[in-house]
């Protein structure tokens, strides 16, 4: 079985979802669409697929599934329409900002039958992976402590800054999700701080660039994550999970991995300095993984579930920092 694609959006991460695509035997990217023409034309000219609008490829007979690049506030629009069409949808998070526009959405997937994974990518990292099918196998024992840090090289635009949710919606909700698929329990409770550390801009614009946050689920397991919009050594991603008979961890990830030693000591490559090739392998596996379920008929996942879950504790979180104290994750 081979699924054909449509792609929704030909920006950034439009490309590198076309790209992972493309690259599956198992896929045929089959068009494009996007509010910028020459945007569509480069990705249709690099992969060989049409340029066509997203109402053509709603309508369209030769399409199985989407993949949704858009901007956020489109999301959850564009999966009722291409679940009511009767294609699959990969959608990348999050679906929307609004905890209430999700279940509104998530209520017209299950009314149509419709098939929806949303993109947190990092479910799908080798290093990550082999860090939850190590706790799977029993080698750590039970999960107790989870601790991740993830800081960006530098903060991104201002003008993405006023239009992102902040950074618990957009940057900290990965890693809400990543507790969540590591943790094995639902966070109940919520406490964070937050700070304008790296560019005053960012708080003129009503958010932050330094966060932590601690999460505890009901049996007390807890994770602990730090987040800042700038590491001045590159794109800083490790996890370590704590547990009743040991620990395992995935380190951070370079181009190259070599060392080298002199007389004035031990030196190693840089880090990643952008998550589009930190995470290139995260990508291609996602995408295989939605195609290999569908061609299974077997549940996606992240499933908009857990779409709406990680976004409950981004607003929580706020709601923590705003109100200084611990809160519920409704």
């Amino acid at each position: 079985m081979t699924v054909r694609f449509g792609l929704l959006g030909a920006g950034r991460i439009g490309k590198v979802h076309a790209k992972a695509v493309s690259g599956n035997p198992d896929a045929t990217l089959v068009a494009v669409a996007d509010a910028f023409p020459a945007a569509a034309e480069a990705i249709a000219a690099q992969y060989g697929c049409a340029v066509r609008t997203i109402e053509e490829i709603e309508a369209a007979d030769d399409i199985d599934a989407v993949v949704i690049c858009t901007p956020t506030d489109t999301h959850a629009d564009l999966i009722e329409r291409f679940c009511r069409a009767g294609k699959a949808v990969f959608c990348e998070k999050p679906i929307d900002l609004d905890v209430e526009r999700v279940r509104a959405c998530m209520k017209v997937v299950k009314e149509t039958g419709g098939k929806l994974m949303v993109g947190f990518n990092r479910r799908f990292d080798p290093h990550f992976m082999a860090v939850r099918e190590a706790i799977d196998a029993g080698r750590i024992g039970d999960v107790e402590m989870v601790t991740i840090t993830s800081r960006d090289p530098g903060a991104p635009p201002v003008d993405y800054i006023k239009r992102s949710g902040g950074i618990f919606r957009d940057m900290t909700i990965h890693d809400f999700d990543m507790a969540r698929f590591l943790l094995g329990e639902e966070p109940v409770t919520v406490t964070a701080t937050a700070a304008v550390l790296v560019d005053k801009a960012i708080g003129e614009a009503g958010d932050y660039d330094s966060v932590s946050v601690i999460l505890q689920t009901a049996s007390g397991k807890q994770a602990v994550i730090s987040n800042s919009r700038r590491a001045t050594y590159g794109y800083d991603q490790r996890i370590e999970v704590h547990g009743s008979k040991g620990m395992v961890s995935a380190e951070n990830q370079r181009p190259v991995s070599i060392e080298v030693a002199t007389g004035d000591g031990y030196t190693r490559p840089p880090l990643h300095d952008f998550f589009m090739t930190r995470y290139t392998e995260a990508y291609a596996n996602e995408i295989a993984g939605f195609i290999a379920a569908l061609e299974k008929g077997t549940p996606l996942a992240p499933s908009g579930a857990d779409g709406l879950a990680a976004l409950a504790i981004a607003d929580a979180a706020l709601a923590s920092v705003k109100e200084k104290r611990q809160v519920t994750i409704g």
